[in-house]
C-alpha cells in the first residue's frame, strides 16, 4: 500500500504520468494509463490533472542545465494547433489556422519558443504559452512578447537573432526586437506595403516591387508601410524549395548576401521539427479530457516528456524517434521465440 504525503504523492503520480506517456505509443488517455498500472485509479489521475497547476516554468526548471549557450544563439517563435474535430465540449476549443493542416480547424493553439545553438544547431524547447484569449485575453503577439522579454531580463539567455513567421511580423514586435539590440529575419506577406524609393513614390505591396539582378543577390532598403519615417529595413527577395517566393526582412543592414540571408532564416524550421517530434512521440495532441486545466496539464507534461527523451536523444547520439522507437527493441527480441500469440494456420 502506497504510504505518499499529500505532497508526494502528487509529485509521484507526475512522474508516473510523464513516464506513462513516454513509453506509450498509440493510446495516451487516462483510462489506458489506469489500466496499466496498479498504482493509480483513473479518478486518482483525473483529479491530478483537473487541479493542478504546472506552469511553463516547470519547464525551463528542466531544461536550463541542459542548454548549449552561445552569445550568437537564436530565439525562435511560432504556434502549433493541435486538432480536436470530434471533441466539441473541450473549455480551450476554438476555430485557428493550422499550418500542417492548411486549413481553419477546431483545436488548441499554442505558441512556442525553442532556443538554437548557432554552432551545433541543436535546439531545445524553454517557454511555451497555451493560446485561449477567451479565457486569458493575451493574443498570439502578446504571448510572443512576453516570452521575448521573459528569455532575455528574466532568463538572461545569450542570443544574436530572433526568427519567426510572418504571422508574428507586427511593428509591435519588431520593434520591441529592435529595442533589445538584437537581429531578426523575418517573411513580410505578399501584400505587405513598402517603399524602395526613400518615399519618393507610394507604398506598394512587396510582390510588385522590382528587382534588378544586383538586388537579388544583395537586397534593397525598404520602409514598411506605418512604421516611423526613416526606419529602414533589408529586403530580398528569396526562391522557396517549393518553387514560389519569400521575401525576408531584416534590421541587419549589412546583411548584402542573399543566400546567406536564405541560410539565417532556414534555422526556423528547427521549430516546425520540434512541433512534428512533439506530436508524434509524446501524444500531446491525444487527450480527451473536457477541462482546460485538464488540457493544461497534459500538455505541460509533453513538453516535459520531450525534454527527457530529446537530453537521451542526444546522449546516445540517436534521434528522437530512435529512442522512442528502441523501447520496443526487448519485446520484438522476445516475441518471436516466446510469442504471447501463436499463428497457426487454418
Amino acid at each position: 500500500m502506497n504510504t505518499f504525503t499529500f505532497a508526494q504523492k502528487k509529485h509521484k503520480l507526475f512522474s508516473d504520468y510523464c513516464q506513462f506517456l513516454l513509453v506509450s505509443f498509440t493510446n495516451f488517455t487516462q483510462t489506458y494509463f489506469a489500466d496499466h498500472t496498479d498504482k493509480w485509479s483513473h479518478d486518482q489521475l483525473n483529479r491530478f490533472l483537473r487541479n493542478e497547476d504546472i506552469s511553463s516554468n516547470e519547464l525551463w526548471t528542466s531544461v536550463k542545465d541542459d542548454i548549449e549557450y552561445d552569445a550568437k544563439g537564436y530565439l525562435i517563435f511560432d504556434d502549433v494547433v493541435l486538432p480536436k474535430p470530434h471533441a466539441k465540449a473541450i473549455e480551450t476549443l476554438r476555430s485557428q489556422w493550422s499550418g500542417s493542416d492548411k486549413k481553419v480547424v477546431e483545436g488548441i493553439g499554442i505558441v512556442t519558443c525553442i532556443y538554437v545553438n548557432p554552432k551545433t544547431r541543436a535546439y531545445w524547447i524553454i517557454d511555451y504559452r497555451i493560446f485561449d484569449k477567451t479565457h486569458d485575453g493575451p493574443t498570439k503577439i502578446d504571448h510572443l512578447l512576453e516570452m521575448l522579454h521573459n528569455a532575455y531580463f528574466r532568463k538572461q539567455l545569450p542570443f544574436r537573432t530572433v526568427l519567426m513567421d510572418a504571422w508574428y511580423t507586427s511593428m509591435k514586435v519588431i520593434k520591441a526586437i529592435e529595442k533589445l539590440s538584437k537581429i531578426y529575419y523575418v517573411p513580410l506577406k505578399r501584400n505587405r506595403l513598402v517603399n524602395d524609393t526613400s518615399g519618393g513614390q507610394p507604398h506598394q505591396q512587396v510582390k510588385d516591387l522590382s528587382w534588378t539582378q544586383a538586388k537579388t543577390r544583395q537586397g534593397k532598403r525598404v520602409h514598411i508601410n506605418k512604421f516611423p519615417k526613416g526606419h529602414q529595413v533589408k529586403l530580398f527577395r528569396i526562391a522557396s524549395s517549393t518553387g514560389g517566393t519569400e521575401y525576408i526582412a531584416t534590421n541587419d543592414l549589412s546583411q548584402s548576401d542573399a543566400d546567406a540571408t536564405k541560410q539565417e532564416y532556414c534555422v526556423r524550421w528547427k521549430i516546425e521539427q520540434l512541433h512534428r517530434e512533439i506530436k508524434q512521440v509524446t501524444g500531446i495532441g491525444d487527450c480527451q479530457c473536457r477541462k482546460l486545466r485538464a488540457q493544461r496539464n497534459h500538455i505541460a507534461c509533453c513538453f516535459q516528456v520531450w525534454v527527457c527523451l530529446s537530453r537521451t536523444a542526444r546522449a546516445l547520439g540517436k534521434t528522437i524517434y530512435d529512442v522512442k522507437d528502441s523501447l520496443l527493441d526487448d519485446y520484438m527480441r522476445h516475441q518471436p521465440s516466446n510469442p504471447a500469440i501463436i499463428f497457426k494456420t487454418a
